[in-house]
């Protein structure tokens, strides 16, 4: 008991001790050595940081001892990046940040060195949230669907998941709050299932990943952060509001933020309800209506040497099967067939800081529960007389009702260790996998009852050379085992045996950035990546209604396994910024579904096979900013894909080369009531996609102008932003190649005009 209470007493001495520790300064213009106001200071990997005030200066307390990364940014400033080394005691540091047209610089967080982008080895694209939805995207992923190398499959407006460089559903990771989103990405009609309130920014790395994340990994990774707590000792809140004209869509939140000195609280609540969209050619597509509620919420708890947070979302979503374009309705309740599904994201973050090394444990949760709603006898002359009733119908006996109703659980941890820095050497060592169980509650299943269960052992280290050179190497060993129960009866159709498999792979990445001049960067990357086979891809058998095609897996499938090369190259200085990126994507034994020529149940029958497959292209673009019109903003980019079999056959789902064009103008007044304004145009010309699978059908070309404009303003002491854009403002009639309604001629969505309104509080 004696040694007991002396240890804890130790404990209690040491955090005391290091909660002393401090850093003050004062950050000025460098060219005038006035203060700067409002400049955050961070720490990333503490997550911890202060604001100036009025004369430029800033403390921070309770900080560990310890070499940390530390970043100072301002609009209309460079951001100032550079490691410190925390004292016990005081600590100062004063900054001077440099004039630049060149747009704010921000934090990489699904890398694990947390480096700005010029800092990073790998190339990997940012997006605020705020300035996608400004665009007037009405889900979370058609936002996405805006940053170059990035496109979207999409069933109407509702359901969509991103492309990233041709690859897409098992072979594109999302993480979210941190954790792995497993939601059955494996089906093309199978959405994200996150709502964009209480997301932050957006980064997309475009290549094989797996060294960080696994199998899965081998296209890309979608990285969603969630917003932070607010700063220490402040309260924070906002409402919001968006309409749509074209599908009548009524998008609301509200959230608040709160932090003491050592606990965080968040909440955020959201609804998002849309009607039938309407086409280019004035008429609504049946059916593509949803509706979701969404609710978010955070605890944060900071001390010296010790931080975590725990964040839970829910998310409830209804969604129509969009089929033809019948009824015209402005009903908000989806009629049948629809999808009904229930998230349960719950995610741990904790770190612990020791001496210059820090442990990261991330531990999360995901149940999701989607039910589909059939209805086959269901007659168009029915539904004109009888639609209200059987809306109500389904809404109240679709539990008892559904066609298909599985539940997916699936338990993450991701263990990483920072080594305490060697020289110019920077280590991260880690361990991740989950844990998860797929079960079947309806008639109807496309995959059976199965376990699957995921372990990797990761080592990554960072070496920078001097100031324009660095490097990145890195090696992983996977290993995947499925265990998929039978399902049926032996002798009789439709019957699955029993399936056990497993999956091992080791991956490796090697980078190397070169600062060429002090305006002109250029990266090169290699990478492996892997992709182990799902369960829809080795035990189907039978009709997928989705796809209209009976699906006969095949229980022999190996790895997909694949090399990259990544070659960027950047310019950038106070009048323009240029990028040019390429890629080599080689992939052995890639995974596709095709005909066979044979009919069961009278649907035709497709087979999974593997081949040998590569992509290939990139992205160039310009950014023009010209001093001192640094109010002026032309922006130009243009992609490229091209995939194909070893067979020489097209592979299927590839985007089409697009160009996009655009002109925007932002302002800043510091006096008055209208803070800032913007303003913008573009034009995006997707060019004919001719190349296509055995299946699909050549897509013609076709240019979509939109416009919009917005700004801050102050009214009755309260921060206001209001954005108004419009989408095919020509009300262009088109069908995107990525379209899953394309095979039944259905319109993409016709112009649209959104109105969006934020106050903080």
């Amino acid at each position: 008991m004696k040694n007991s209470i002396l240890s804890l007493l130790c404990i209690l001495t040491y955090i005391s001790v290091n909660s002393q520790n401090t850093l003050a300064g004062k950050i000025s213009n460098k060219e005038s050595q006035e203060g700067l106001e409002q400049v955050s200071i961070y720490f990333p990997q503490m997550e911890k940081g202060a604001v100036t005030d009025n004369a430029g200066e800033y403390k921070i307390e309770g900080l560990p001892t310890g070499t940390y990364k530390i970043v100072a940014s301002y609009i209309g400033f460079q951001t100032f990046s550079g490691n410190i080394t925390i004292e016990k005691g005081s600590n100062t540091l004063d900054i001077s940040l440099l004039p630049s047209a060149i747009e704010m610089e921000e934090v990489i967080v699904s890398t694990p060195f947390h480096k700005l982008q010029r800092e990073n080895v790998m190339k990997v694209e940012y997006a605020k949230l705020s300035s996608l939805k400004n665009q007037g995207a009405p889900t979370l992923v058609e936002g996405i669907g805006a940053i170059p190398g990035v496109d979207v499959v999409s069933t109407g407006v509702g359901i969509g998941k991103p492309v990233i460089r041709g690859l897409t559903s098992n072979r594109v990771l999302v993480y979210t709050q941190g954790i792995r989103l497993e939601n059955q990405q494996f089906g093309a009609e199978h959405g994200l299932g996150v709502n964009e309130a209480g997301i932050e920014s957006v980064e997309v790395i475009k290549g094989p990943a797996s060294l960080l994340y696994g199998s899965d990994a081998m296209g890309g990774v979608l990285y969603l952060n969630p917003e932070k707590f607010a700063s220490p000792s402040s309260t924070e809140g906002d409402i919001n509001f968006n309409y749509n004209s074209n599908t009548l869509g009524i998008s609301s939140g509200a959230g608040i933020r709160t932090s003491g000195e050592k606990f965080k609280y968040l909440l955020r609540l959201a609804t998002n309800n849309h009607v039938d969209y309407l086409g280019g050619d004035g008429n609504r597509v049946t059916n593509s209506r949803f509706n979701e509620k969404d609710l978010k919420a955070g605890l944060g708890y900071q001390a010296t040497s010790f931080k975590s947070d725990i964040r839970y979302n829910y998310n409830q979503s209804n969604l129509g099967i969009p089929e033809e374009v019948g009824l015209q309705t402005t009903s908000r309740t989806p009629d049948l067939p629809y999808q009904k599904l229930d998230n349960h994201i719950l995610s741990s973050n904790s770190k612990i800081f020791f001496n210059n090394s820090n442990l990261d444990i991330t531990l999360g949760y995901i149940g999701n529960n989607r039910k589909e709603f059939e209805d086959h006898d269901h007659h168009e002359e029915e539904e004109e007389d009888h639609e209200e009733e059987e809306e109500d119908h389904a809404e109240e006996e679709g539990h008892e009702e559904a066609a298909l109703d599985m539940k997916l659980n699936t338990f993450n941890y991701n263990l990483q260790y920072h080594l305490p820095k060697s020289g110019k050497f920077e280590t991260v060592v880690g361990v991740q996998g989950i844990y998860q169980t797929n079960k079947n509650y309806g008639e109807e299943i496309l995959i059976p009852d199965a376990t699957t269960q995921d372990i990797g052992f990761l080592g990554t280290t960072h070496f920078h050379l001097d100031q324009n050179n660095d490097f990145q190497v890195g090696l992983r060993y996977d290993h995947r085992q499925i265990d998929a129960k039978a399902y049926g009866i032996s002798g009789e159709e439709g019957y699955i045996a029993p399936l056990k498999r497993n999956f091992n792979s080791f991956n490796g990445a090697f980078g190397y950035k070169n600062n060429i001049s002090e305006q002109f960067t250029g990266r090169i990357n290699v990478a492996t990546g892997f992709r182990a086979p799902n369960l829809a891809e080795l035990t189907s058998y039978g009709t997928h209604e989705g796809t209209n095609r009976f699906e006969i897996g095949n229980r022999d499938l190996k790895n997909e396994q694949n090399l990259q090369i990544d070659l960027a190259l950047e310019f950038q200085n106070e009048h323009y910024e240029f990028f040019l990126n390429g890629f080599h994507n080689s992939i052995r034994d890639y995974i596709y579904i095709a005909p066979s020529g044979t009919v069961m149940d009278e649907t035709p029958v497709y087979n999974y096979l593997q081949q040998d497959a590569i992509l290939y292209g990139g992205e160039i673009g310009f950014h023009l900013h010209p001093h001192p019109y640094d109010w002026l903003h032309i922006e130009s980019s243009y992609q490229t894909v091209f995939g194909e079999l070893q067979s020489g056959e097209a592979l299927p789902l590839i985007p089409a080369n697009k160009l996009t064009n655009t002109l925007r103008v932002e302002f800043n007044n510091a006096k008055g009531w209208w803070l800032r304004s913007n303003a913008f145009v573009s034009l995006n010309t997707i060019f004919k996609q001719g190349k296509v699978s055995a299946f699909e059908t050549v897509t013609p070309g076709y240019s979509l102008l939109n416009a919009g404009i917005g700004g801050d303003i102050q009214f009755l002491k309260k921060s206001m932003n209001i954005n108004i854009s419009a989408n095919n403002l020509l009300d262009k009639k088109y069908i995107a190649h990525l379209s899953r309604l394309k095979s039944d001629g259905i319109l993409n969505m016709g112009r649209s005009v959104v109105v969006g309104l934020n106050i903080l509080l």
